[in-house]
């Protein structure tokens, strides 16, 4: 209906456009136009390019050969000597307009449109080579008019080899823009709804962009406005695509370009063209995130994913993952608060340079992992059931050193409070770099859109974006530590503050706790036999440690090697009795323990089955070590109201454990543009409904309005 129009549109009456006299140049209020050419005169027999300059006024649009839902392409009529002849237009790659529910493609600002001629051999030199262009476009902003000019260029006919100019700079720089052809191996395949492009060979895993879109030549083979879903692994490019209103039939070639956007915004593009087959299995291709959510990250540049990663970072201090450690630095302030400005400000620098260094070997650790093909996210590391028994030591061990049981000395200055109360600044780095430790289990706001374009860019702005995570996290004690005023304000030292440090250990043994509670879902009950012993062989060290300064000097010596083969009994028990084997006995006595439970464990081909029934379902992507998720499950969805009512409107509960790392949750996070948990995403009932993506903190109000109004959470792809 919407082609219609447009084409009722474009063909009334021109009085509502323009046209020119013949000229090299015309032009309408909306396009000034101009017709070029690759030489200054031509040569019997030659091929030679006419360019047609199209200059745009801002926000007006004109079209590609397929203009997509609307809109009519540029056509040329030429008028040449008998003899001539000329090809057809070269199109650079457009670029998406969307209009309401209208996708278009076409071109803004400035295009040029190449199309080669062949000059007669039969002219001869001194002759004139007259060329004529009647030149239709339709131009658009909220209203389409449809303008025609007619342009003319007279050039001279020389004899082969004579002198002449050559090297339009217009027409070298469109012929620049102009796709080449796809130097990979490309098969196309669809099941009659959705569409699978397929690339294979060399320099795909390095070509790493930030957005993918094929366009396809032909009007009706692809959905305009529809997802498009870009895969690479190895050498191997996927994109998969909804197929439009007239797909083709097997065999049939699909043509078109295929664009690959960069993260500073340059596009490559390829033409691809090959036949398409029938797909051995069912496509399936993920909706886009909601439009209203703030966390959607498609849209998003490097800038604005800096701003963004910011301000996660400064949310990030407000997190329950890391308050046990803000504690100490709070406690630190306390007592050191006679320091000398200067004193303080290098405390706040070192801090932030341990936050900032951790997020750096972050960073890296993420680019290796994503080079070697990888599906990794913000958390990755407490995936690892070792690493979370790591973490759990450390806590128990700042809490020890918090309640007086272990004093470490200036040797040792690595973890807790000991970091925090020495007057130099490796207890500030190192304190900071603990910080950045206890926060991955941790999301907030604004970091899900960060954070998934960091996970699409090449290493520079990957790196660029967990800084600033990094800055946001620092922020706040180094702005305490530049400020006097803000010092001035704090409570003076006191006798208090020793009773101060001794309540501040029971957070660190609560994380202590919480995190022997993620390594029994990780690999299964024998894990908390193992970890409680190793908290006991680090007491028992620590009790030895903390004796052997009063002891004789071989007294000494023996106590502290005691201590530390306690200590490597631990770490080596915990590696060699935390395996892979037990995390599998764990995940294989999952299913009874999701008996009578409100919620099914989700899988692609459960959510797939749902919504071909047209059910309405909630998917939950979380991870026991996420404590974001915990709480959210806590105070929202599993409260009685918004169980009532997901019961009422027949709302089918899927959660996905991302405890353990799972390629399956992994691709359906990447979809989304997230890296890391919780991500809530509600389909209302129908098979073509899009998923409305609900915030990254949940309350049962919140919860209960998506669910409320399905049809009016339905959005569109910009």
């Amino acid at each position: 209906m919407i082609r219609t129009f447009s084409l009722v549109l474009a063909t009334a009456s021109v009085a509502h456009g323009a046209t020119a006299q013949a000229a090299s140049r015309a032009a309408t209020p909306q396009v000034r136009a101009e017709l070029l050419a690759s030489v200054s005169a031509v040569y019997p027999g030659e091929q030679i390019e006419l360019g047609l300059q199209q200059k745009i006024i801002p926000h007006w649009h004109t079209y590609w050969v397929n203009p997509g839902d609307s809109g009519l392409a540029t056509t040329i009529a030429w008028t040449l000597p008998d003899g001539a002849s000329a090809g057809d237009i070269q199109w650079p790659a457009p670029k998406r307009f969307k209009t309401g529910p209208v996708a278009n493609y076409g071109y803004e600002n400035e295009v040029t449109l190449l199309s080669p001629i062949r000059v007669p051999a039969g002219l001869q030199p001194g002759q004139r080579f007259p060329v004529k262009a009647e030149v239709s476009w339709l131009v658009c902003k909220e209203v389409c008019i449809p303008e025609q000019v007619s342009l003319d260029l007279d050039l001279p006919v020389l004899a082969p080899g004579s002198p002449r100019e050559t090297g339009n700079s217009v027409i070298q720089a469109a012929r620049s823009r102009l796709p080449v052809a796809a130097p990979w191996q490309t098969t196309v395949e669809s099941d009659g709804k959705a569409i699978l492009l397929r690339a294979s060979g060399a320099g795909i895993a390095g070509l790493k962009p930030a957005e993918a879109w094929f366009y396809a030549r032909e009007w009706g083979r692809t959905t305009h406005d529809g997802p498009q879903q870009l895969h690479i692994q190895g050498d191997t490019l996927e994109l998969r695509l909804k197929a439009g209103e007239a797909p083709g039939a097997t065999g049939t070639p699909l043509d078109g370009v295929l664009a690959l956007q960069a993260a500073d915004g340059s596009v490559k593009a390829y033409t691809v063209s090959a036949p398409l087959q029938a797909a051995s299995a069912p496509i399936s291709v993920a909706a886009p995130a909601s439009r209203g959510a703030p966390e959607a990250a498609d849209d998003i540049q490097l800038g604005g994913a800096l701003v963004l990663a910011l301000l996660g970072g400064l949310i990030l201090n407000l997190m329950p993952c890391v308050f046990p450690v803000l504690s100490i630095k709070a406690l630190s302030l306390l007592r050191h608060g006679g320091q000398s400005p200067w004193q303080a400000r290098l405390q706040g620098l070192a801090y932030t340079a341990g936050v900032l260094s951790s997020f750096a070997v972050l960073a890296g650790v993420l680019v290796a992992l994503k080079a070697g093909g990888a599906e990794v996210g913000w958390g990755f590391q407490f995936q690892s059931p070792v690493f979370v028994l790591a973490v759990a030591y450390l806590m128990f061990t700042v809490g020890l050193s918090l309640s007086g049981a272990l004093h470490l000395g200036a040797s040792a200055a690595g973890v807790g409070a000991s970091l925090a109360d020495r007057p130099g600044h490796a207890g500030s780095f190192f304190t900071g770099v603990l910080a950045t430790v206890v926060a991955t289990p941790c999301t907030a706001p604004f970091m899900g859109a960060a954070l998934g374009f960091a996970l699409g860019q090449p290493a520079p702005a990957l790196f660029a974006v967990f800084l600033s995570l990094g800055l946001g996290l620092a922020l706040p004690y180094l702005l305490l530590s530049f400020w006097p005023a803000l010092q001035r304000r704090l409570p003076r030292p006191g006798p208090w503050m020793e009773r101060l440090k001794e309540i501040l250990a029971f957070p660190m043994y609560g994380a202590a706790v919480w995190l022997v509670w993620v390594l029994a879902r990780q690999a299964g009950p024998d894990a908390i036999a193992i970890a409680l012993g190793g908290m006991l062989a680090i007491a028992f060290a620590a009790w030895l440690y903390q004796h052997s300064h009063t002891a004789r000097p071989l007294a000494r010596h023996g106590s502290r090697g005691l201590a530390a083969a306690a200590v490597a009994l631990a770490l080596a028990g915990g590696y060699a009795g935390i395996g892979s084997d037990s995390a599998r006995a764990a995940t294989g006595n999952t299913a009874a323990a999701h008996a009578g439970q409100s919620w099914e464990p989700y899988s692609k081909a459960r959510l797939d089955a749902l919504r071909a029934e047209g059910k309405p379902v909630f998917v939950n992507f979380t991870a026991a070590w996420c404590i974001t998720c915990l709480a959210n499950e806590k105070v929202a969805l599993s409260s009685d109201t918004v169980q009532d009512a997901f019961r009422q409107a027949g709302i089918t509960y899927l959660k996905g454990d991302w405890t353990h790392q799972d390629p399956e949750i992994s691709a359906h996070l990447a979809e989304f543009g997230r890296s890391g948990v919780p991500l809530y995403l509600f389909y209302p009932g129908g098979t073509a409904s899009t998923p409305k993506v609900l915030p990254q903190l949940l309350t049962p109000a919140i919860v209960r309005a998506a669910i409320a109004t399905p049809s009016s959470i339905a959005t569109l792809q910009e």
